[in-house]
């Protein structure tokens, strides 16, 4: 009952997956942009510091955190359609483990999203930008798992 429901929504789930996925990396990509900009432009407690620490929370809170959630939720729906997952593939098991590793880096913002919001922030500019590459990596990676499927 539920396969072939979940059989019959299948392209309505994938085009779900793909949007909620392209909201999440936008998110991805941009908050540590945002924090470079805080950690080299903003004085605590500096109007451009709290404009920041509210854009952040936003972006955050309101547009990732659902995102990524909605990227789960079709996700797993799409795993669980009759037919399209093959469990013996290793593409498919290295695109969920770089998924993990971008769960991982979205929570290892919010932790970095607090320290600027308690004006904890110990971090350069520098190691923001370091890590602005990470989600484009795995992005790189998960793309390539699903559409060339190498492995």
């Amino acid at each position: 009952m539920i396969g072939d429901f979940l059989s019959t929504a299948y392209l309505w789930t994938k085009s779900l997956h793909i949007i909620s996925v392209i909201s999440w990396m936008a998110g991805l990509f941009y908050l540590p942009r945002l924090y470079v900009y805080h950690a080299e432009k903003a004085v605590h407690g500096s109007e451009l510091s709290e404009t920041l620490k509210v854009m952040e929370l936003k972006l955050f809170r309101f547009i990732m955190n659902p995102a990524m959630i909605a990227t789960w939720i079709f996700g797993i729906a799409l795993l669980a359609t009759p037919g399209i997952a093959d469990w013996s593939s290793v593409w498919l098991w290295t695109k969920l483990a770089m998924i993990v590793g971008m769960t991982w880096f979205h929570h290892a913002l919010g932790l970095w999203r607090k320290e600027f919001a308690a004006d904890a922030n110990q971090r350069s500019g520098r190691f923001y930008r370091l890590a602005n590459e990470v989600p484009t990596i795995l992005m790189i990676i998960i793309v390539v798992m699903v559409v060339v499927k190498p492995i």
